[in-house]
C-alpha cells in the first residue's frame, strides 16, 4: 500500500530582502484580490498544499508535496509567468530548503529572528493571515496545519522567555526613526500615512510617541481612514483629497496594498510650488511599491523605500543578539521535537490499526460468548466487558509503547511491515509496501557490507 501523508515533504522556496531588492520581490508578490493562494495552488500540481507567504520583505511558498522536484519547477514557471523573469534571474535570487532545513527556517521566520528588524511582531501576524487564507481556500492539510500552528506557538514561546521584542522596533518604528533623524524634532511636523492596514498604525503610534504635531490618515476606504484617524486623534482624508493634503504635509508614510504606482513624479512636481519648495519627506513601506521613485529628482523632496531602511535597522540588531542566540537555541530544540512528530505519522496509523482490529475481535468474541451466558445480570455483564477490554489493553500496551518510542529506529519502514503483516491489517495502518520493505532492507544490507569493509 502507497504511503499516506508520511510520503510527503515540507518544501520552502523563496525571495527576501537579503536576497532580491525590492524591484524583484514587488514583481513575485501577490495580493488577495489579484492574485488569492487557490490561483497560485491550481498552479501548482504536484504540489498538496501551500501557504503563500507575501510581504513587504518576502516571497515564500511553503508546500507539502510527493514530488519535491517538480513542484519547484512548478513554482518557478508560475513565478516566471507572472513576472516576465528569466528563469536564471528568478533562481538566482531565491532560496531552496526542504525537510528539516524548510522547517527551521520557517520557525524563524515566525519568531522574526530572519527579519530585516530582529523581533519585530508584524511578521507573525502576516504569516497567521497567510495561513488563514490558505484554510480557507482550502488549501492547507494534515502537514502544513501541523507546521505552522507550531510555529505561532514557537514564537509565542520564544517572546515570553526571551526579550528579543523588549523594545517596539519594525518596519514602521524604522521609518519613523528616519524621519526623526531628517527632521530632528518631530514636534511642529505634520504627518500623512496614505493606507490604513496594520504597517500604517504602528506607524502612526510610533509617530505620535514621538511627539508629532498633526497627523492625516489618507485610504481608499473613508470609513477605516476614519475609524484609524479617531483613535490616533488624527484627521482622515479621502484620496481624492491627496493633492491639497500634500501641500501642507511634512512627512508623507505610504503602505498600501495597491497593485502599482499611486503617486507619480508629475503630481508631486505640481505641488511644489504652492509648498513654497519646502522640504518633503517620503517613506515608501509598500510593496509594490506606492511612489515613483522619480519624485527624488524634485528639489527639496526625499524619498526612501524599504530597502533603504537597512540602515536604520542595523542600529537595531546588536541589542538584539544575544537574546537571537536563546531563540535559535529555542527553535532547534522545537524543530527536532517536529521532527519526530513527522516519523510517527506512519506509525500512527498502524498503532489505531491493531486497535481497530484488536477491539472488533473482542466485540465479536464477546457477543459470541454472552449468547451462552444469559443467566448474567447486568453487573455480571459489566464486568466481563472490563475483563476483556482489559485484556485487549495489556496485550496492546508493550507493542504500542515500543511503536511509539521507535519513531526514530533506523529498521522503522520494516518493523510496520511486519506487523501490519503478522496482524494482517489488511491494508488498515499498512503504512509500508512491500517495496519499501526490500529497499530498505537492502540498504542496510549495503551499508553493513561497506562498514565490514572499512574495518
Amino acid at each position: 500500500m502507497p504511503r499516506r501523508d508520511a510520503s510527503k515533504d515540507i518544501i520552502l522556496f523563496g525571495v527576501n530582502y537579503k536576497t532580491a531588492p525590492v524591484e524583484v520581490r514587488e514583481r513575485l508578490a501577490l495580493t488577495r484580490e489579484n492574485r488569492p493562494v487557490r490561483f497560485v495552488f491550481e498552479r501548482l500540481p504536484s504540489c498538496q498544499e501551500l501557504v503563500f507567504l507575501s510581504t513587504c520583505n518576502r516571497v515564500e511558498v511553503i508546500a507539502a508535496s510527493s514530488n519535491a522536484r517538480k513542484t519547484r519547477e512548478e513554482i518557478l514557471e508560475f513565478w516566471k509567468g507572472i513576472s516576465d523573469m528569466g528563469l536564471n534571474a528568478i533562481e538566482g535570487c531565491c532560496y531552496d530548503y526542504s525537510g528539516v532545513s524548510a522547517i527551521r527556517h520557517v520557525f524563524r521566520v515566525a519568531s522574526s529572528l530572519d527579519s530585516m528588524v530582529v523581533g519585530e511582531p508584524q511578521i507573525l501576524g502576516q504569516m497567521k493571515d497567510a495561513y488563514r487564507l490558505s484554510l480557507e481556500e482550502g488549501c492547507s492539510g494534515q502537514l502544513l496545519n501541523k507546521l505552522m500552528h507550531k510555529a505561532f506557538s514557537v514564537a509565542k514561546k520564544i517572546r515570553t522567555e526571551t526579550r528579543i521584542a523588549s523594545q517596539a522596533v519594525s518596519i514602521s518604528y524604522a521609518a519613523v526613526a528616519l524621519a526623526k533623524k531628517i527632521f530632528g524634532e518631530l514636534g511642529g511636523k505634520k504627518a500623512m500615512l496614505i493606507g490604513a492596514g496594520e504597517m500604517a498604525e504602528i506607524a502612526a503610534q510610533h509617530l505620535k510617541t514621538n511627539g508629532i504635531g498633526e497627523l492625516v490618515v489618507a485610504n481608499r476606504t473613508l470609513e477605516r481612514a476614519v475609524e484609524l484617524s479617531r483613535t490616533l486623534g488624527g484627521k482622515a482624508i479621502s484620496l481624492e483629497e491627496l493633492d491639497d493634503a500634500l501641500i501642507g504635509t511634512d512627512i508623507v508614510i505610504s503602505s498600501t496594498g495597491a497593485p502599482g504606482v499611486i503617486i507619480e513624479k508629475d503630481r508631486i512636481k505640481k505641488i511644489m510650488r504652492p509648498r513654497r519648495h519646502r522640504l518633503l519627506f517620503f517613506i515608501d513601506i509598500a510593496v509594490p511599491r506606492d511612489i515613483d521613485p522619480g519624485v527624488n529628482d524634485i528639489d527639496n523632496v526625499y524619498l526612501f523605500d524599504i530597502d533603504e531602511l537597512k540602515e536604520v535597522v542595523e542600529e537595531n540588531k546588536q541589542e538584539r543578539q544575544k537574546e537571537a542566540i536563546k531563540a535559535e537555541r529555542i527553535i532547534e530544540a522545537e524543530v527536532i521535537k517536529f521532527q519526530s512528530w513527522l516519523k510517527s505519522l506512519d506509525v500512527v496509523p498502524v498503532i489505531k490499526g491493531l486497535q481497530e482490529k484488536a477491539e472488533s475481535i473482542r466485540r465479536r468474541e464477546l457477543e459470541r460468548t454472552m449468547k451462552s451466558l444469559r443467566h448474567l445480570d447486568e453487573k455480571d455483564v459489566l464486568a466481563v466487558e472490563r475483563l476483556t477490554r482489559s485484556l485487549v489493553g495489556k496485550l496492546l500496551h508493550d507493542p504500542i509503547i515500543y511503536l511509539k518510542k521507535g519513531a526514530d529506529m533506523e529498521d522503522r519502514e520494516e518493523v510496520l511491515y511486519m506487523i501490519s503483516r503478522l496482524f494482517a491489517l489488511n491494508g488498515l495502518g499498512q503504512t509500508v509496501s512491500l517495496e519499501d520493505y526490500i529497499e530498505n532492507k537492502a540498504r542496510r544490507g549495503k551499508r553493513a557490507v561497506s562498514s565490514k569493509g572499512d574495518c
